[in-house]
């Protein structure tokens, strides 16, 4: 699928989000699987001192996480998040895939250029895997605040192994907007009417469409299958960055200037 009908369109403006159904072969799943799994295990040619990884803290509480920094932890499939992939030509190759520029076309316009905020793994590790809180994805230090994400499964995402949990038509209006990062106080988490809440169960290789402020948490992931994901979110090139606890340099993934796969395979590290 390279775009979406108007029906879709309508579907994810008033839902927030939308699932896209399967965007990658088997063989591409693989690929970026295997990838992941070289990345975490220090078997890749990539640039780790620049980029930032995070350990899983494991457990119910979200502040016993380890930070997330520059710089490769180990050989360890344990990681949570590791961010800046899209510097890497498989990945980048993905996250470039038609219907994302479809998609921020229809939301910027067909003639903004587009950066990535962020292009990250999420992990929760089988049997580990920590608790993420009710939140929506929005940064007090970008103006405007970045709305598209993709995130696509690489394992299947179900309720045992700690799919994602999302409110629908939760996205039109920020919880918490005095938030750095769109987390929810912990007054206001006592007083979420969670009756609308689904989980949101995806195969391998299925990708859905989200808007950023859509309120969305996880468990803890009690099986014996990783749940392992990839999320990019995009935001317009001209967004202006505010904070220096935020990245100062976004890469144009669509518009002049854009990154590609070719570019950095020249450039990749031997």
């Amino acid at each position: 699928m390279n775009a979406l009908t108007n029906d879709q369109w309508q579907q994810y403006e008033r839902d927030g989000y939308l699932k896209l159904g399967r965007l990658l072969s088997d063989s591409e799943l693989a690929a970026l699987q295997q990838r992941i799994d070289d990345i975490m295990m220090g078997r890749a040619k990539v640039d780790y001192d620049h980029m930032l990884m995070q350990l899983d803290g494991g457990g119910d509480d979200y502040s016993k996480i380890p930070p997330q920094t520059r710089g490769f932890k180990g050989p360890t499939r344990n990681y949570r998040k590791i961010e800046d992939l899209e510097l890497d030509p498989l990945f980048l190759q993905f996250t470039k895939h038609p219907l994302a520029r479809h998609i921020c076309a229809r939301v910027h316009g067909t003639q903004t250029a587009i950066k990535c905020m962020r292009a990250m793994f999420m992990n929760k590790p089988a049997r580990r895997g920590a608790v993420l809180p009710w939140h929506q994805d929005r940064w007090t230090g970008l103006d405007p605040d970045p709305l598209v994400t993709i995130w696509t499964a690489l394992d299947p995402c179900t309720i045992d192994n700690g799919c994602m949990r999302i409110i629908p038509a939760s996205h039109r209006k920020l919880v918490n907007p005095d938030s750095l990062s769109g987390f929810l106080s912990k007054e206001q988490l006592a007083a979420l009417d969670e009756s609308p809440a689904i989980h949101l169960e995806l195969a391998a290789g299925e990708s859905v469409l989200l808007h950023n402020w859509l309120l969305h948490s996880s468990d803890v992931n009690d099986s014996s299958q990783s749940r392992r994901a990839y999320s990019v979110c995009y935001m317009e090139a001209a967004t202006k960055c505010c904070e220096s606890w935020l990245r100062s340099q976004f890469n144009v993934l669509f518009g002049e200037g854009e990154l590609t796969p070719e570019t950095l395979s020249s450039r990749a590290p031997t």
